[in-house]
């Protein structure tokens, strides 16, 4: 069972293979709701971050949960804005009282650059912020860490500074638009790939050529985008906030052939390539 499984990530953590993505849960009742819908179908696994303004939503739906916390894998961000040491110690730990906790699974520097200045050089704060999550790591704060949006160029500079590697890069991955020089690269360095937006927000799900293959699986298109993720080694988010979805979003337990992932593989521009979004 796809629900059940696990990555493995190169410090020896395991992170369960599919999560909740809760980005533009409204805090409040749809956030709260939303996970407490996850926990009961079985995920273990919930994204959220600093900037969704979600966190003490996503904290209360786990402390009503019957589930322990031991056994919830919970990811949270560091706004992309900081570029600080003292920022992101100060951010974390806003985060921790967010998310009524003493410690996060994994925790990812939002994006390389503030959303106002995309794609401007952010490289000395970034090293910054770096240390400063390194150091909580190493204090036993943080389980995993990581990065988020980041290319090959953003990630060098981080692991030249403190010696350590991100362990996972989650960025924008479905169909038609996997990234595949960013992937490449950090598949090949053993950095786990999230894929966040799986269903391209939404684009994706009307797509003629995905509903012939949905058919032939005798499935849907958002079990094709998942399974698609899945077998290419990256960890799928899937966001939604209806109880159904969230429930159908935990199942995926088939496999597409090779000759079909070649297919898919082969299809480009379903939905916005814009590579980002906060």
């Amino acid at each position: 069972m796809v629900k059940h499984d696990e990555f493995k990530l190169y410090n020896g953590v395991t992170i369960p293979a599919v999560g909740l993505g809760t980005w533009q849960s409204k805090d409040g009742d749809e956030a709260y709701n939303a996970v407490k819908w996850a926990l009961e179908a079985g995920y273990k696994h919930i994204d959220t971050a600093y900037v969704y303004g979600n966190e003490k939503s996503v904290a209360k739906a786990i402390q009503d949960s019957n589930v322990d916390r031991k056994d919830i894998f919970i990811t949270t961000k560091l706004p992309a804005s900081v570029k600080s040491y003292d920022g992101a110690i100060q951010h974390f730990n806003e985060s921790l009282e967010n998310l009524n906790t003493d410690y996060v699974d994994l925790y990812l520097i939002h994006a390389p650059w503030p959303w106002t200045n995309v794609g401007e050089d952010y490289t000395e704060g970034n090293i910054e912020a770096w240390k400063a999550i390194v150091d909580l790591y190493n204090q036993k704060k943080i389980r995993a860490i990581g990065v988020s949006n980041f290319h090959k160029k953003d990630i060098l500079p981080l692991i030249e500074a403190t010696g350590v590697k991100p362990m996972v890069n989650q960025i924008r991955y479905f169909i038609g638009n996997t990234q595949p020089e960013i992937t490449k690269y950090c598949q090949e360095n053993d950095i786990l790939i999230q894929a966040y937006s799986p269903f391209a927000t939404g684009e994706i799900l009307d797509n003629e050529k995905l509903k012939e293959m949905a058919e032939k699986y005798n499935t849907s298109i958002p079990k094709i985008c998942l399974r698609y993720c899945y077998q290419n080694q990256t960890n799928p988010l899937p966001k939604s906030v209806h109880k159904e979805r969230i429930q159908d979003n935990l199942e995926f337990d088939f496999v597409i052939s090779k000759e079909d992932m070649d297919y898919l593989d082969s299809l480009s521009a379903i939905g916005s390539v814009k590579p980002f979004r906060s």
